[in-house]
């Protein structure tokens, strides 16, 4: 998902692109009205997180004209606390409003309940949150490397298929990587020893797939 930040404010576009990406979003930031719009038409952008007051344009400004072409989903934020502001903002066309200071954390929440990205793939035992990364074996949450989590991904998501050592080795270390094949081995095992060993299948001479039987 690609969300725009536009607040004139450094430290604010600081701060909520460190949470964002954090939540695996892809995050554009912008510091003016004009270079939202830019950012806008150059990128396909699901949500936008606009600051009320910005120069150039205002975000407004910004919000009426993304409407006019998109559904894309716009939050604004602002200092005022006029209740005749927010009707404005939800007039034109913003689908949230939210006034500073503000908890980044609900934002977050926020945006995510308007994307519909809180989401699960639920395995017998196992959940794998496909937006915040982070897995859970009867309701705990596993400490799982960059790594791993990436193998886990990748093999849910070809689940039904056999992926060979070198597949695996070039999705998640990358073409590049010079290392030996036993480094997927190596790390399939410590991940069967943290998510249970009967979520993955060895096929021999051939590679590992997901095993999302029920049984």
């Amino acid at each position: 998902m690609n969300i725009l930040i536009a607040d004139d404010e450094k430290h604010m576009t600081t701060i909520l692109k460190t949470y964002f990406e954090k939540e695996g979003f892809n995050v554009s930031v912008a510091s003016e009205g004009e270079e939202a719009l830019e950012i806008f038409y150059s990128k396909k952008i699901d949500l936008a997180v606009l600051d009320w007051m910005m120069p150039k344009l205002s975000g407004i400004d910004v919000c009426r004209e993304i409407k006019k072409v998109s559904l894309t989903k716009v939050v604004m934020l602002t200092a005022k606390t006029s209740n005749d502001d927010e009707f404005v903002a939800l007039d034109i066309g913003a689908d949230e409003y939210i006034r500073k200071p503000f908890d980044p954390r609900i934002l977050i929440l926020r945006v995510k309940k308007m994307l519909g990205t809180e989401k699960l793939a639920e395995i017998r035992n196992l959940k794998i949150n496909l937006q915040s990364k982070k897995v859970y074996k009867d309701g705990e949450e596993l400490v799982l490397s960059k790594k791993e989590y990436d193998l886990l991904k990748i093999l849910y998501e070809n689940k039904g298929q056999v992926l060979s050592r070198n597949s695996l080795l070039s999705m998640v270390w990358g073409m590049d990587y010079l290392g030996e094949e036993r480094t997927v081995d190596t790390h399939i095992n410590r991940l069967r020893d943290k998510i249970g060993a009967d979520h993955i299948i060895t096929h021999r001479g051939m590679g590992y797939s997901f095993n999302d039987k029920d049984e």
